[in-house]
């Protein structure tokens, strides 16, 4: 059978469907939709694969279930194509230091993996979406784990929520270290807050290793947290995109 090549990489969140056409492990063009645009998917999944060479095929990591099967359909309706699932129908693309594997985030793994391919050391891989993940990847290419904490614009719609003098505000910079004014507070405490936790996991992962690892930042907010943070080595926008077409290509490379 031939060998594909090209990989119709889709990240499938909680928040939005991140799709790439990905070859020689770089994502380009990239098409990132909200929910309220999953109606456009069919004609966005059928733009991207015409443009790509053929051997190709669809490959997806899910944390999302309903939005998973809006792919599904889009892909077998639009393209006559099975999306493999990463997890399910392909392998995880890295080793992994946990008693259940399943249980993890296959968005999470891949990401972790293509940072791993690229460095080839250990390194901690963030990734500032509807949730805050901090991960981390050991020298000889294993995931060990990591932690989990609330998005940024999750966290404002919960201080909106839960305090009523609290306004919703939209995230932006915040403008020095002092807050102000109520919206500017919120801010600092969203942004800098981040930035802590990123430092802190960071470190204790760096005390476990024996040494302070790259540190690799991913997802819709990164740029927000990490933009300009001196112990950021790379922000990488579409790191997962490129991990899911990993998965699918070690699976296509094996015996």
């Amino acid at each position: 059978m031939a060998q594909a090549n090209a990989t119709l990489a889709c990240d499938v969140g909680n928040s939005r469907i991140a799709v790439g056409c990905v070859m020689d492990e770089q994502a380009d063009p990239v098409r990132r939709l909200d929910a309220e645009a999953l109606g456009d998917l069919p004609e966005v999944l059928a733009e991207l694969w015409a443009q790509m060479p053929d051997p190709k095929r669809v490959v997806a990591s899910s944390v999302c279930p309903d939005h998973l099967a809006a792919l599904q359909s889009a892909a077998d309706g639009r393209l006559g194509q099975k999306v493999l699932i990463v997890g399910q129908d392909l392998p995880f693309p890295i080793d992994t230091d946990l008693p259940d594997p399943q249980r993890i985030g296959a968005d999470r793994l891949c990401s972790a993996a293509m940072a791993y391919r690229r460095l080839q050391s250990a390194c901690v891989v963030a990734d500032f979406g509807t949730a805050i993940t901090i991960d981390c990847v050991s020298d000889d290419g294993v995931f060990l784990g990591g932690a989990i904490l609330p998005g940024l614009t999750l966290s404002a719609e919960a201080l909106a929520r839960g305090a009523a003098a609290l306004p919703k505000v939209a995230l932006a910079r915040p403008e020095g270290a002092f807050g102000k004014d109520t919206r500017q507070a919120i801010l600092v405490g969203l942004v800098h807050g981040a930035r802590g936790a990123l430092r802190e996991f960071t470190e204790a992962y760096a005390t476990e290793l024996g040494q302070w690892p790259p540190l690799i930042c991913t997802g819709g907010d990164a740029e927000l947290v990490a933009g300009g943070y001196d112990i950021v080595h790379a922000i990488v926008p579409d790191l997962c995109l490129m991990g899911i077409a990993l998965a699918g290509m070690q699976e296509t490379l094996r015996p």
